[in-house]
């Protein structure tokens, strides 16, 4: 057994270094050396700014220096961007890091920043969840339909709007070629993009799961870091364990990973906003969520998931997971996803520690947040049904009949209408009959008179906009 190592964990915040992790002594051969350099902007050393590998951890000094002895299964060294600095990225993917192999003989390596010219305590960012294409016809309408309705959207924001994306994973179905496509769409939306890992996006039958991951390595970097902006400090993570076998995974987030965010948060204030994007939901899907939960304490967090096609927010105390409707919705097959949530993605703004956000159907306004549907029942009645996808528990709901209030719906469990009739059952969707409906709890209904003309629907959201709805009834 090789001989190991133990590094003392060192805080300094105040211009020292922190080194941290197992060096396995005998495994450093000439590439596996002592990494230094500097943190430099204007030409003069950034202090306190954060440099990993994901296993070691530093902040550089009072001259911007660092050091420590890269780890061997380290694939890249990557820097945590402070606030106030713009995102390096190459025709807008993020480009924070240097991979292992393209390091410099000598082991030095260098990050330069350029300060930004506006105060970033309030930006924005997007969530696309699960892009998904598999082939040139998905490529196409991701293209054409949404590629403008982001450009839109960062267009209103305004020249001088700091406004960034992150995708949660599933860039692609399988067909790792369409990366290229991806970055083609990333530089006509106009503004840096983030990546994580998802399912789709692995090599299959390399090996385990730390072979699963190499083109994406070398595509995007790190599959797990972290970026500052303003007071919010954005970890992005790999929740996707590759089992060995073609197309078998489970949700589930490594050690080392687990060990790295406890020292990457152990140098982040507390009173931060924290914002942790990965690819499979957290609440239900990873393995050993309990111990994520525990490093996340009791921060402000929120995390940003995707993969299953519908759109969710789950509350777990201090910890608020939006599960995203997808940007394919049901994997290209039409307007919606399997829970009747319009195709789009989710659109936040955070002003100091603080984050508000609405959900973005593709081609839509803002303010298209919910859908009516009504029918005839048997006893002379119309059952009114309404779909408000970014639904969670502080929303208030109102129905009015003919202008006369009625009070709250009554919300439940089930299916949306267009949903169950567009995708129930092998033959439909067609070419991908294997997209089913969701059950969902974001539907709600009333029963109002048959003679009803005019039903108007109020729904307002736990930062005090109301959205209203108005469907003309059929006598």
């Amino acid at each position: 057994m090789q001989r190991r190592k133990f590094i003392r964990n060192i805080v300094g915040l105040t211009g020292g270094l922190v080194f941290a992790g197992l060096l396995p002594q005998s495994a450093l051969a000439a590439k596996d050396r002592k990494i230094k350099g500097r943190v430099i902007s204007g030409g003069k050393g950034v202090r306190n700014v954060v440099v990993s590998d994901g296993y070691n951890v530093v902040v550089t000094n009072d001259k911007g220096k660092y050091e420590f002895e890269l780890h061997p299964d380290a694939t890249s060294v990557f820097i945590s961007t402070p606030s106030g600095y713009a995102f390096k990225h190459e025709n807008g993917i993020a480009r924070h890091y240097r991979l292992r192999k393209d390091l410099e003989q000598k082991g030095v390596l260098n990050f330069d920043l350029v300060p930004l010219d506006v105060n970033d305590d309030e930006h924005q960012f997007i969530i696309w969840a699960d892009p998904q294409v598999k082939n040139a016809k998905d490529v196409e309408k991701m293209m054409q339909e949404s590629v403008p309705d982001v450009q839109k959207l960062v267009a209103a924001a305004g020249s001088g709007a700091l406004l960034h994306g992150i995708t949660v994973g599933d860039i692609v179905w399988d067909e790792l070629q369409l990366f290229a496509e991806y970055d083609k769409a990333v530089d006509k939306m106009g503004i840096p993009f983030f990546q994580c890992l998802g399912n789709h996006d692995m090599d299959y039958n390399k090996g385990g799961d730390e072979a699963s991951d190499n083109t994406f390595q070398q595509t995007y970097g790190p599959t797990y870091y972290s970026f500052n902006r303003g007071k919010a400090h954005y970890v992005v993570m790999d929740d996707v364990r590759y089992l060995g076998k073609d197309r078998e995974y489970d949700g589930y987030i490594s050690q080392n990973q687990l060990e790295w965010l406890k020292k990457d948060l152990a140098l982040v204030s507390k009173d931060s906003l924290v914002i942790v994007c990965l690819h499979i939901p957290v609440h239900n899907g990873v393995k050993n969520n309990s111990e994520l939960y525990a490093i996340l304490g009791d921060r402000n967090v929120h995390i940003m998931s995707g993969h299953t096609h519908y759109h969710r927010n789950v509350i777990k105390g201090n910890i608020f997971e939006h599960n995203h409707g997808t940007v394919c919705g049901a994997w290209w097959t039409g307007p919606i996803c399997g829970d009747g949530t319009p195709c789009g993605y989710g659109v936040y703004k955070v002003k100091g520690n603080e984050l508000s956000w609405h959900y973005q159907s593709t081609g839509k306004e803002a303010a298209h947040q919910m859908k009516i549907f009504s029918n005839d029942t048997n006893n002379g009645q119309k059952e009114i049904l309404v779909n408000i996808w970014d639904h969670d528990p502080t929303w208030k709901t109102e129905y009015v009949v003919d202008g006369i209030g009625k009070g709250a719906l009554q919300q439940f469990d089930g299916f949306d209408p267009v949903a169950y009739k567009t995708l129930l059952g092998p033959e439909l969707p067609k070419p991908r009959g294997f997209a089913e409906p969701k059950n969902t709890d974001h539907l709600f209904k009333a029963s109002i008179p048959a003679s009803a003309k005019e039903i108007t629907i109020r729904a307002t959201d736990r930062f005090g906009r109301t959205y209203t709805a108005v469907e003309r009834l059929l006598a």
